[in-house]
């Protein structure tokens, strides 16, 4: 299909110099030069709706460009689909354009767009001048291309000069500045992947567990051969002390561009560093590289190569057993706990089905939550009161058991519900608030040990979950009456032969939800959460992992919502389940809401 490209260029005339002026079309805008005709305005509705195979390119500077018009001109062309940004370098003085580095940042404003002013210093008719820009910061993405919200006032300079009798910029803050609208727009979240580091006291043996780093990259410029430069750039700053590369320091893409032959292979040459790696980690080399790249295209085989030839290849069927669903699981079933507080199991085209083992059971515990392992051959229960948790098999015959957990109870107090990861462990809280805790129960039958949490500073963790990966968590924590979402990294540093571990920076992830009542995982690098904004009514929605907006569909709306359930791999059951006012509902694919149980409780996948 031929693409097409569309010139776009806001002008806004009367738009007077010394004197505040809200900028209708600056960031929002992107500007093209068309191959023949007049130049027409888009709208940004317009722009955002077009067709994928649309390209938008930038529109040089006008001679005797007034100097509002050219900071206009020069943003909007940052918004275009230049590789290079050649045409938003012709508004810069010839200093600028040396210093000017376009991928050292972007920074993220709301809409409205904001104002740019004129402050005195030369006039339309002097050698200098400076413009003002200011708005509502949403976000900064950084060198890593790594999003991170960053709500504030946001204000910075552009200076401009005569250079050869036009006005140039000549001094500009960093990186680009742009609105959200335009960011959506341009840009999309994928994931790099790298491996969790090793277990310390496992025998040394390197674990082959991927997790997801997402990151923000331009949609239409050349998306693969730009996601394998940033797995290339190593993991992004909060990941970086719990996963590792690879790619030896330094390795490096020889190739410009890449792209898949017929038959969806992909060869990558890369630069000398990667010569002479053994057998075994060019291949984990290559499993990190195919998953990256299948988050732009359809790949079914990747081979590395270097100067003297073939490095290593590996197709689909053998990336397989580096993919993440090695220790997500892939769940046939979904589980709750009904209104005799027991476990249940649900499998599409079926009703719920009481489990096999004590937690089914009529004369074993009853729970008030539980957590099923990722194998689905154990659970974890927490008793009806709060205070205890049994870790049993999911089998007939199999018994309950001493409590692995004892805490003290109250309105307040109790444990949370538990939380596998892919490792084996078992997590969960105790929310005494005269001393809140989380715990890990090492193989889920292990002596519960505490693991510090950094920046809780006397709140209280009322949820945990944690990722497959076993490097991540998500908390909710409270503070009064009101549960903020957190994403905490786990850190584990050896000593005397066992792991010592601890979560360590807390980021934001939900930044305008002011109160979050339940979250689930639902991937690699999203989670599924109920919640509110100030005012406004609960709602379930995805969120990716860095705080983002998710570019996924938005689900149906529901209220009344305390228990969230979504599948972290990809097995066959893609459900999601919730609790609704003391029932059970689910969500198949294109439709809405339904009920499974008019009383249950504590809906879960396995993890």
């Amino acid at each position: 299909m031929r693409s097409v490209n569309r010139a776009v260029r806001h002008r806004r005339p009367g738009v007077a110099l010394l004197v505040a002026a809200v900028c209708g079309g600056l960031l929002a805008g992107c500007a093209s030069m068309p191959d023949s005709g007049e130049v027409d305005s888009v709208d940004s509705s317009q722009r955002a709706d077009a067709d994928a195979q649309v390209r938008v390119y930038g529109v040089p500077p006008r001679k005797n460009e007034p100097p509002v018009e050219l900071v206009k001109g020069f943003l909007e062309a940052t918004t275009s689909d230049d590789p290079d940004y050649a045409t938003a370098r012709m508004y810069l003085a010839k200093n600028a354009k040396r210093q000017w580095r376009p991928t050292a940042s972007t920074t993220v404003l709301a809409e409205p767009i904001p104002q740019v002013q004129v402050g005195a210093g030369g006039g339309d008719r002097g050698t200098e001048l400076t413009v003002t820009l200011t708005g509502k910061q949403v976000a900064q993405v950084d060198a890593k291309h790594a999003y991170r919200p960053d709500a504030r006032d946001y204000r910075s300079r552009i200076h401009l000069t005569r250079e050869d009798g036009e006005w140039r910029i000549d001094a500009l803050p960093p990186g680009l500045v742009m609105g959200l609208s335009d960011f959506q727009r341009i840009y999309r979240s994928v994931n790099k992947f790298y491996f969790a580091e090793p277990v310390p006291g496992a025998g040394g043996k390197a674990r082959d567990v991927l997790v997801a780093d997402p990151v923000y990259l331009r949609k239409r410029i050349d998306t693969v051969t730009s996601a394998v430069r940033a797995l290339l750039d190593g993991p992004t700053s909060w990941l970086e002390p719990v996963a590792t590369s690879s790619f030896p320091a330094g390795t490096r893409l020889e190739d410009e561009r890449l792209s898949l032959d017929d038959s969806n292979s992909l060869k990558v040459r890369l630069s000398e560093q990667a010569e002479g790696v053994g057998q075994d980690r060019c291949l984990r080399m290559a499993a990190q590289l195919f998953y990256t790249a299948q988050e732009s295209a359809r790949v079914d085989r990747v081979t590395l190569q270097g100067k003297g030839g073939t490095l290593c290849s590996l197709d689909r069927a053998d990336a397989r057993g580096y993919g993440p669903d090695q220790t997500a699981g892939r769940p046939d079933r979904q589980y709750f706990l009904d209104e005799q507080h027991r476990l249940v199991g649900l499998a599409d085209g079926e009703g719920p089905q009481r489990v096999a083992g004590p937690f089914g059971a009529d004369g074993g515990p009853q729970l008030r939550s539980v957590a099923v392992d990722r194998a689905e051959r154990r659970a974890a229960g927490v008793s009806l009161n709060g205070q205890t948790l049994h870790v049993a098999d999911l089998a007939s015959g199999a018994a309950a058991g001493e409590p692995r957990l004892t805490v003290r109870g109250g309105s307040k107090g109790g444990l949370t519900a538990p939380s596998w990861d892919g490792l084996g462990d078992l997590w969960v809280a105790d929310q005494d608030p005269d001393r809140p805790r989380l715990l890990r129960l090492r193989g889920g039958t292990g002596t519960p040990e505490e693991v510090p949490v950094d920046g809780l500073k006397g709140q209280r963790i009322t949820g945990v979950r944690v990722a497959a990966d076993g490097v991540r968590v998500a908390l909710l924590v409270t503070n009064g009456d009101r549960s903020v979402l957190r994403l905490g990294r786990v850190e584990r540093q050896g000593g005397g032969g066992r792991p010592g571990l601890a979560v360590r920076e807390l980021r934001t992830v939900a930044p305008k939800l002011v109160d979050v009542d339940a979250v689930s995982w639902a991937g690699g690098s999203r989670l599924l959460v109920a919640g509110s904004e100030q005012g406004g009514l609960q709602q379930v929605e995805f969120i990716d992992t860095d705080g983002s907006p998710s570019n996924t569909s938005a689900l149906p709306g529901i209220t009344g919502v305390t228990g969230v359930a979504a599948p972290e791999g990809a097995g066959k059951a893609q459900a999601l389940l919730a609790e609704q006012d003391g029932g059970i509902v689910r969500l198949l694919p294109d439709t809405n809401w339904k009920p499974v149980a008019k009383k249950g409780s504590a809906p879960v996948y396995p993890g």
